[in-house]
């Protein structure tokens, strides 16, 4: 089920007729993968199941990622609930037909001090989940020999863990699915007004349930303004686009730099992190200025997912900054030893961020619980989190 459109058949329809409005054990404001994940999760438990979305099928952050989910790079208490995720996201693909790869990722290795990152990654994790490589494997990977220095790299690491999903169709098979199982409706096009104890009230009447949660992202400011102030929650624009992957690309995995070993708790947590910030900021600035994480990840048709900038704002703007965007396509291009990459499309992402921790997990009210990842691991850590909720694992933060 790669290509797939959320079903209407349980929910409103496209000339607005309105559905009952029936109670169920669990109702969850947003279809975007961290409610999808939550409403998967409830159904294994065998628990109903009211979905409400305002948009007529996912088209916020699910969907405008990397479809990486980075496991290994994670830390602390968020690395059990990553590993919990992958599993949650193998459940999930076997039994929807949702599309999902065991392809790992490649960190590339351009100094003896990135280098020094991830064998310090290494010793911490052990060599199973951290797989050093040298140069000549990794130009294999990234597009077989390279007498000519294309591809400039000390070393690097293969993480195994890592998986590939494709955030254009996972979380509409999601929906799809869920859309077929006993106990669940799904309603689109519904915005939520309020949520209160046991009661949801929306643009199209009032559900009921005995637990309600709200997974709306960075959109909890549209609902419950200071729970989000207090969290500190920011929109994070990105600039992303698709390219034709070139013909030398030999590896299904996701591609990461010192970028990005810059942006994952498990990289930054490493003694010569300092020293790679400071290194960054000595030979490419440019890229620190536009918050750069240079990567990339395979679709299944042949196409790569190129980015990414960031940028923090109560607001995102609506303008796409061309000198970022060809950055980030240059950057990428010479990663992979190509001379230009084909564009097909571009788009700006969009996730909940916050300097105060990457996860909001508030009890607004008996019953009513508002959880979003403010961070860009939401792929990631959706289907661990949601497996913690239901094992009542998952304490509010502060």
């Amino acid at each position: 089920m790669d290509t797939a459109t959320p079903s209407r058949e349980r929910g409103v329809d496209d000339l607005g007729r309105e559905p009952p409005n029936g109670s169920s054990d669990v109702l969850i404001v947003g279809a975007g993968i961290v409610g999808l994940a939550h409403a998967y999760e409830a159904v294994r438990r065998g628990q109903s199941v009211t979905v409400v979305e305002r948009d007529h099928e996912p088209v916020g952050a699910s969907v405008r990622n990397f479809g990486h989910c980075c496991v290994t790079a994670q830390h602390g208490d968020l690395l059990e609930t990553a590993y919990a995720s992958r599993a949650g996201w193998l459940h999930a693909a076997e039994a929807t037909g949702m599309w999902a790869r065991e392809a790992g990722a490649y960190v590339v290795a351009r100094s003896p001090v990135e280098l020094a990152v991830l064998e310090e990654l290494r010793a911490e994790r052990g060599g199973d989940s951290v797989r050093l490589c040298t140069a000549a494997q990794l130009a294999e990977a990234l597009g077989g020999p390279d007498p000519d220095g294309r591809r400039p790299a000390v070393g690097g690491a293969f993480l195994p863990d890592d998986l590939r999903v494709n955030p254009r169709t996972a979380a509409p098979a999601l929906a799809e699915w869920l859309s077929g199982q006993p106990g669940v409706q799904l309603h689109w096009g519904t915005a939520v007004t309020g949520a209160e104890s046991g009661t949801v009230h929306t643009t199209r009447g009032t559900f009921t349930a005995a637990r309600v949660l709200l997974c709306v992202g960075h959109d909890l400011d549209r609902l419950f303004p200071q729970a989000a102030e207090d969290h500190g929650v920011e929109r994070c624009r990105l600039t992303m686009a698709r390219v034709t992957a070139p013909e030398s690309l030999r590896t299904e995995a996701a591609v990461l730099t010192g970028t990005s070993m810059l942006r994952y708790d498990g990289f930054t947590a490493q003694p010569s992190a300092t020293a790679l910030r400071t290194e960054t900021t000595e030979h490419s600035p440019e890229l620190l200025d536009i918050g750069a994480n240079v990567m990339c990840t395979a679709l299944p048709d042949g196409t790569l997912l190129v980015g990414d900038s960031h940028s923090y704002a109560p607001t995102a703007s609506p303008f796409v900054d061309e000198g970022a965007a060809q950055l980030l396509l240059d950057a990428t291009a010479e990663l992979l030893g190509v001379d230009t990459l084909r564009v097909r499309e571009r788009w700006q992402g969009v996730y909940a961020s916050s300097a105060r921790g990457p996860l909001l997990v508030r009890d607004l009210a008996p019953g009513v619980r508002a959880l979003a990842v403010t961070s860009g691991i939401g792929m990631t850590l959706s289907f661990g989190l949601a497996a913690a909720t239901f094992d009542g694992a998952l304490q509010p933060t502060h």
